[in-house]
């Protein structure tokens, strides 16, 4: 029996929409503490919590449901998207913790693949696999629990980026929508291997190359896809401008897009963008791929203009895709405009 058989949805457009996800965290209680520099509050990537003066805590948890049949290629994109949320504050992952949901009826050898793909990945990381937990559930799921260091004087935020900012997009878009097409047997071979690269691709290279550049703000494109993270970007303060025409895609995912292979996440994504972002004149293709959720998607960074080009060239000795995608100004109407 096959993983994709056993699942309803896979990959980070099995997330909760942003709409129902942020009035779920608007209701809990919070205790206030001067060392939690980042949570919850400013829909960051992940808690950061100061332990002295020159270190901080970096805390993630991500995991999902197969989005593809290779239960070793699973795992290898599992912890990547996990280990992303690290790279994306800026910090070096250290330790990690398995997250484990498995059908009793499936092949433990599934499960033993799965694992040894996590492993191999985390591994690459220079990151500590020291133990996890496991349940049997009706669906396969997997993923880590990701601790890392940051300085605190160097934390990159989502929500920081600066008028006259260059916006840098590390990894093509579409990944959701090859994925799609591949649940329905529509998907070519060269599609599918294209996204399977980008899923299980760290951005670690990418996190690396940004150290010596004033950086002001990052985020990694997921589950809540372009659109909606540029928006967590603008904040309440700026908007983004997005160039269509400059974003970068993977192989025949527009032509996917334009034949309707969508996902029920990209209206969710879509739905939580009403009346925050304006389209202007974009083609309903492009549309999508502003909105389809990214399973180990790339960085979004903003950094002064003048640093965009040699940053952009460095990232793309290792993620070629790499591309300028915008600019950042004050706030107007909205706080997206893809042109």
């Amino acid at each position: 029996m096959s993983l994709l058989s056993n699942c309803t949805s896979g990959g980070c457009g099995a997330k909760i929409g942003p709409q129902e996800l942020g009035t779920f965290l608007a209701a809990l209680p919070v205790k206030s503490d001067p060392a939690l520099l980042v949570g919850f509050g400013t829909v960051d990537d992940a808690a950061v919590y100061a332990l002295n003066p020159d270190q901080a805590l970096v805390s993630t948890v991500d995991f999902f449901s197969p989005m593809v049949e290779d239960p070793y290629l699973f795992g290898k994109i599992a912890a990547a998207n996990a280990l992303s949320d690290i790279y994306a504050m800026g910090g070096t992952p250290l330790l990690a913790l398995n997250l484990v949901c498995f059908p009793q009826h499936l092949d433990r050898g599934i499960l033993a693949q799965i694992l040894a793909g996590g492993a191999a990945k985390a591994l690459e990381a220079d990151t500590v696999i020291a133990g996890g937990h496991s349940i049997y559930d009706h669906e396969p799921k997997y993923g880590l629990a990701v601790n890392g260091l940051v300085d605190p004087k160097r934390i990159l935020r989502n929500d920081a980026c600066k008028d006259g900012d260059a916006l840098i997009l590390t990894k093509a878009l579409g990944v959701g929508i090859i994925m799609a097409a591949l649940r329905v047997g529509c998907a070519g071979d060269a599609a599918v291997q294209a996204a399977a690269a980008s899923m299980e691709r760290l951005n670690r290279f990418a996190a690396e190359q940004m150290r010596p550049y004033p950086v002001h703000a990052c985020t990694d494109v997921t589950g809540f896809g372009l659109a909606v993270h540029a928006a967590e970007m603008a904040g309440t303060t700026h908007t983004l401008f997005i160039e269509s025409s400059a974003l970068p895609i993977l192989p025949d995912a527009l032509d996917y897009a334009r034949e309707y292979y969508l996902t029920a996440a990209a209206q969710r994504n879509r739905n939580a963008m009403a009346g925050k972002a304006e389209l202007r004149g974009v083609d309903p293709a492009l549309q999508e791929l502003a909105f389809d959720p990214q399973t180990s998607g790339g960085l979004l960074i903003a950094l002064p203009e003048e640093h965009a080009t040699a940053l952009c060239r460095a990232i793309q000795q290792d993620d070629p895709a790499a591309a300028i995608i915008g600019t950042v100004s004050p706030r107007l109407d909205y706080p997206v405009v893809v042109v």
